[in-house]
């Protein structure tokens, strides 16, 4: 078979790649290796996570919250295997839905492991041992990402376990040991803590979800250990090892005191590698990097090889879906010879605890050492009227604008919906809009996004009315 477009991976990053190649008129195919379409994102990643975010979200507030209400509920209890059925049911949705598009889209699609013979031959490698082989003009790698660890640990994937394996447990941990302190770790951790399990923290950097502004960090981990999860920040982990149903982690103290915690699970979050394994990349003369397993590519994001693009969690940048969704779109577009962009700078990051933490643009630290001058104004959750009808009380927005031009350059939101609420930020910032232009926009009373406005207002001369 003789294609257009070959993507390689049915990710966020490929399945909206060989969506957008299919819409302008390309001949495209998408394999994949794995019996269902959506790649980690939709089967052991994204979706799964919310799901089980929402569903202890409901028990956490059930439990916590609802008497205040007026809500009273006896003998309360989580059902473990009802709520991964659920989530089993909700990555169904998603995935077939998928195949639904690819069937409307007239994409042939293809079950196994595909690597390069050369350049435009693509040999796939079935289930089964057999192979196929289908030649394309462009070919799209989008193979993803795998959840990394320490050399020194061993995942056993029962005790000692990663994302994947945290997304199917059968029980409620009583006390789940976390090594890393970024958005996977503190997600996963959070649902299991809401749940009941104790949760404790381990990072080496001195701060959680140390990519983000600091403050946001600071805010998150308050909030966390009012819901009963504790932090062990700048420790260093030396060990993990499993003795019957106890994992014992062993790790330093930024003093070199020896520490170590007993529980019954151990996750590892500390990052994921890019996964190029298999792809055949040294056959058409590509090389990955060393650490991080990526692949070069230039503006276009296409190799050093014509014709040969890659995109997602394969090449530079933050390892986020609606970063390899641009992208996908991206590639598709040039191929089809038209001119897109993206903006890597007005690329949103989002963790899904509660409260919801997102940031666009650039954070106070990186503002500083950059020299730029700004102003910043923010607004606490607690003074405003919709949180306050919501009990939602905790976090705040800040809003970082540029001191002579006022064009907004940074906002930060730990908050209740901070994950709906940072794309009103995101549309402000790609058109550059001042803080002054979003101050003077009418916002629906009451709504969250109202903090918006007020830190807006804030940054433009302390003119915040509700604080």
């Amino acid at each position: 078979m003789q294609y257009d477009v070959i993507v390689i991976g049915s990710g966020p990053g490929g399945y909206v790649a060989a969506i957008r190649a299919a819409q302008l008129g390309l001949k495209t195919a998408c394999i994949e290796k794995y019996s269902t379409f959506g790649g980690t994102c939709l089967n052991v990643g994204c979706i799964p996570s919310k799901a089980l975010l929402d569903s202890s979200e409901h028990y956490y507030n059930a439990s916590h919250t609802f008497k205040t209400h007026g809500i009273n509920l006896d003998n309360l209890s989580v059902d473990i295997t009802q709520m991964m059925k659920r989530k089993t049911e909700v990555v169904g949705k998603n995935t077939s839905g998928i195949t639904f598009l690819f069937k409307k889209n007239k994409i042939d699609s293809y079950q196994g492991v595909g690597s390069f013979k050369d350049k435009n031959t693509i040999v796939i490698t079935k289930a089964d041992g057999t192979t196929q082989e289908i030649t394309g003009t462009n070919v799209i790698i989008a193979t993803g990402s795998k959840p990394s660890s320490l050399p020194f640990i061993k995942i056993d994937k029962k005790r000692i376990i990663t994302s994947t394996e945290a997304l199917t447990l059968t029980e409620i941990p009583k006390h789940l040991i976390l090594i890393g302190g970024g958005v996977i770790g503190l997600e996963l951790g959070s649902v299991y803590a809401r749940l009941g399990a104790k949760v404790s923290v381990i990072e080496f950097m001195d701060s959680i979800i140390p990519t983000m502004d600091k403050s946001l960090g600071k805010e998150l981990q308050k909030v966390m250990q009012k819901q009963g999860v504790e932090f062990y920040l700048g420790h260093k982990v030396t060990g993990a090892t499993v003795k019957g149903k106890e994992v014992t982690v062993t790790f330093d103290s930024p003093t070199g005191e020896k520490k170590e915690l007993k529980g019954d699970y151990c996750l590892v979050a500390v990052g994921r590698i890019a996964y190029t394994d298999g792809l055949g990349l040294d056959k058409i003369g590509l090389a990955v990097e060393e650490r991080g397993r990526k692949v070069t590519v230039n503006d276009h994001l296409e190799t050093s090889v014509k014709g040969v693009y890659a995109i997602g969690d394969v090449i530079r940048g933050a390892m986020l879906a609606h970063k390899a969704e641009d992208e996908g779109t991206l590639v598709a577009e040039t191929i089809a010879g038209q001119k897109p962009h993206i903006n890597y700078n007005l690329i949103p990051g989002v963790v899904y605890t509660w409260p919801e933490v997102a940031a666009v643009g650039q954070t106070e630290e990186q503002l500083k050492d950059a020299g730029v001058k700004y102003k910043t104004g923010s607004f606490p959750f607690r003074a405003s009227g919709r949180a306050v009808a919501s009990g939602d009380l905790d976090g705040f927005v800040k809003v970082l604008a540029d001191e002579a031009t006022d064009e907004i350059l940074g906002v930060h939101i730990i908050g209740p919906r901070a994950a709906d609420m940072i794309a009103e930020a995101v549309l402000a910032m790609e058109f550059r809009a001042s803080a002054e232009d979003v101050a003077r926009t009418s916002h629906a009373h009451p709504t969250y996004t109202e903090a918006f406005r007020e830190a807006c207002l804030a940054a433009t001369g302390n003119r915040a009315i509700h604080i």
